[in-house]
């Protein structure tokens, strides 16, 4: 089925190409790190990447605001229409620092506060993901599915930091999930996320991360298939941490972090 943003599919794919590019580029030489404000690292890509997608947006979409890791957020030349695009420049700035393979680039736009399109584009694994509303979801251009496994005994769970699961007061809900599950893997940054979308891995679980972390893996797991919650029971991007499952099996993880 064709998505009504085919246009802006288009051309989120065309320029994820070019951020990739850039990106991949600097990985292969090395970067220094420098760490923010927040505590968080950032290189020379980040910064260059995001200018990139920027600049690309004035120019085609003018009148859409951006929201970017780096730059914050910028309202576009008139007055809000409801579309913003949502930028990281580098998901992974930790692994991508240490020549680790696993960091990929993100763009999303949301239209009146519902995520209709994501790019998802990890270079260094050659691996790229999207999604537009009501077109399904795509793997290196090859269309795929959440798995239909729906016994939480044989399902595969994915999460990010263990540090800040355990901040979060989690700890006690990640021991409940190995408990019942067969498989525990801590692949976190884009790959925990592409694992379900792919049907590799059942479940996604990710705390204390901002919204250019999460907007294209909600679009894209549910137009595979899944489903995308936070963990206030909501399916918001904004509140910092979010639980992505194949859908069969949410009600089963969502008893679990959702008391």
């Amino acid at each position: 089925m064709a998505s009504q943003y085919a246009e802006e599919l288009e051309f989120a794919l065309s320029i994820s190409k070019e951020m990739a590019a850039v990106s991949f580029d600097y990985f292969q030489k090395g970067v220094d790190v420098v760490t923010k404000d927040d505590g968080s690292p950032v290189t020379k890509a980040d910064k260059e990447v995001e200018a990139l997608i920027r600049e690309a947006l004035a120019k085609h979409f003018p009148h859409d605001s951006i929201l970017g890791e780096e730059e914050g957020v910028s309202a576009g030349d008139s007055a809000p229409n409801g579309r913003k695009w949502i930028i990281d420049p580098i998901d992974g700035t930790y692994n991508f620092a240490r020549g680790i393979k696993i960091w990929s680039t993100l763009l999303a736009l949301e239209v009146q506060s519902q995520v209709v399109l994501g790019v998802v584009s990890a270079p260094a694994m050659d691996e790229h993901f999207h999604a537009a509303a009501g077109g399904g979801a795509f793997k290196n251009g090859k269309r795929i599915h959440v798995s239909r496994n729906d016994k939480i005994e044989q399902s595969l769970f994915n999460f990010g930091g263990p540090n800040r699961i355990e901040a979060k007061g989690l700890w006690p809900n990640l021991q409940e999930v190995v408990r019942c599950t067969e498989r525990q893997r801590g692949f976190g940054d884009y790959l925990g996320f592409s694992l379900v979308f792919e049907g590799k891995a059942e479940a996604m679980l990710e705390v204390d991360v901002k919204p250019w972390d999460l907007a294209p893996m909600k679009i894209i797991v549910e137009e595979a298939g899944g489903c995308f919650i936070d963990l206030s029971g909501g399916s918001s991007i904004y509140t910092g941490s979010c639980l992505v499952t194949n859908g069969l099996l949410m009600e089963e993880f969502k008893r679990i972090f959702i008391k």
